[in-house]
């Protein structure tokens, strides 16, 4: 038996083999060498390191190296794909231009969560079938589609029962999951603190807890006695059936991590005191997922906290310190992003961190001008911050992506909501409108004072800079000569110091 002859390399192999084996000198090769990091200005997009989202692109699919068996017929054979998805929605109000903007936007959603999008069907519908969503007619269609596509998910654009959901499974023969569960499910990806894991996983264990279903020996009892704990003679007795036991370590776990919440938020609630105690205001960016506000808040703070063109990339809440151009001290609170249709038991876990918004004392809402629903957006967010408690707060709108806008959509925006401030946080663009609006919208200090200060008195001055409004500074032979409007707690410790009568700041 003769052996085979070598095959000839090509020169393009050869190339591809050295690269493979050689580590490059970026000195000898600039084009491999890692960029320079660009400087921050007001015209680029520049947003920080972002060493997160870096870590999250880190692993991808190379090209060519697939080592497919052409044959599969004597080995075990699996490819990982991504999911392949049918949509399905049901349009029970409003226009067709709504219907098919949820339905686009559930595409974004499963998309995000790391599905390929085959299919999206809408159907017209006073209201949901109650017990298989879209009608036992329609059942038949959509396993046809699920058959011809090869999918084998379902998402539909709802909330579904226990029941639609069993049902919608048990004819269509592949897996079925709504709105909410695709939503729990973008959230347990994208959950990186203790806090934000302990959230999601109470969320989807309240949703879980609802929609359990036995299967053939599931619904067996179990042992008593000895076997099932120990309880001996006496002791033994028909047991809990299986789905009751799981819905009682659910329930366990659940009161788990709700005192795992409890503590965590105890750090925050010190934080919120301590800012209290200093009276420093409190400014948090709310809005529409993935309109703009981690990129707003990089650009007004330099914060550098991971930004992406994806739904739900945020879920830790960031707090940094900003500063007024005449001194004043106030943080910005990047928060998660609100949908459509927010699941209410997500909402329930989330609201230790939500409470951000309740508790500030302006809320920078952040619209995405480029979608095709701005207005839906902000009626959406709305919604979710009267949930919460935060519905009275004083609110600043931002009309985001300037850049990508029909400037007809912003004038129209802008009719609409008069004190909107047009921006762009990816070119800079009216940037410094946003912040003059923050100036304006902060609370205001209350009392006005004309004080001596002493030069060995710096801390009294430094807290006027910090928490007040100078108005004139003049610094004489005595001491420094200040007229300013200053928080009530800090005019009780300036009365020492006072020159004339003050009172409250016209």
């Amino acid at each position: 038996m003769t052996s085979p002859e070598p095959q000839p390399v090509s020169p393009s192999d050869a190339v591809e083999d050295d690269l493979l084996i050689e580590r490059l000198d970026p000195r000898d090769h600039p084009e491999f060498a890692r960029p320079a990091r660009p400087a921050p200005g007001p015209d680029d997009s520049y947003d920080g390191d972002q060493q997160d989202l870096a870590d999250r692109q880190s692993l991808r699919r190379v090209a060519g190296m697939s080592t497919e068996l052409t044959d599969i017929t004597e080995v075990e054979y699996r490819q990982l794909l991504l999911e392949r998805v049918v949509l399905v929605s049901v349009w029970t109000t409003g226009t067709a231009a709504d219907a098919e903007n949820s339905l686009a936007e559930l595409k974004l959603l499963a998309e995000t969560a790391g599905s390929q999008i085959l299919e999206g069907l809408v159907q017209r519908r006073s209201r949901p079938d109650p017990a298989t969503y879209i009608g036992s007619g329609k059942v038949e269609e959509l396993r046809e589609v699920v058959v011809t596509t090869g999918a084998d998910t379902v998402i539909c654009d709802g909330e579904l029962s226990p029941a639609q959901l069993r049902n919608l499974e048990d004819k269509v023969k592949v897996k079925v999951i709504d709105r909410t569960a695709l939503i729990l499910d973008i959230f347990a990806q994208h959950a990186q603190s203790a806090e934000g894991k302990a959230q999601v996983e109470m969320a989807q264990l309240n949703y879980l807890k609802q929609r359990l279903r036995g299967w053939g020996g599931n619904l067996s009892r179990q042992a008593g006695g000895r076997a099932a704990g120990g309880a001996g003679i006496g002791g033994r007795g028909p047991g809990e059936t299986k789905i009751e036991t799981d819905r009682r370590r659910i329930s366990s776990r659940i009161a788990k991590l709700r005192r795992e919440l409890r503590d965590l938020d105890s750090t925050r609630q010190t934080e919120r005191a301590e800012r209290r105690r200093h009276e420093v205001p409190s400014v948090a960016i709310v809005g529409y997922t993935n309109a703009g506000k981690s990129s707003m808040l990089n650009r007004l703070t330099d914060a550098g906290v991971l930004v992406e063109d994806a739904l739900f990339a945020t879920l830790d809440p960031t707090t940094r310190r900003a500063t007024t151009p005449d001194g004043r001290v106030y943080t910005l609170t990047d928060t998660v992003g609100f949908v459509r249709h927010l699941p209410h038991d997500l909402v329930e876990a989330f609201r230790s961190t939500l409470e951000e918004s309740v508790q500030a004392d302006l809320l920078l809402h952040v619209v995405d001008a480029s979608d095709p629903d701005p207005e839906g957006q902000i009626r959406a967010v709305r919604e979710v911050l009267a949930d919460i408690g935060a519905g009275k707060v004083a609110e600043q709108i931002v009309l985001n992506k300037a850049d990508q806008a029909d400037p007809a959509v912003l004038t129209t925006l802008r009719t609409s909501y008069p004190g909107a401030v047009i921006a762009s946080a990816r070119t800079g663009r009216g940037l410094d409108e946003v912040r003059a609006a923050l100036e304006s919208r902060l609370p205001r200090p209350e009392v006005a004072v004309r004080v001596l200060l002493p030069y060995e008195r710096g801390d009294l001055l430094n807290r006027i800079h910090q928490a007040g409004q100078i108005v004139s500074l003049e610094h004489t032979e005595e001491g420094t000569v200040v007229d300013a409007r200053v928080l009530r707690s800090l005019a009780g410790e300036l009365e020492p110091y006072l020159l004339a009568a003050s009172g409250p700041a016209s």
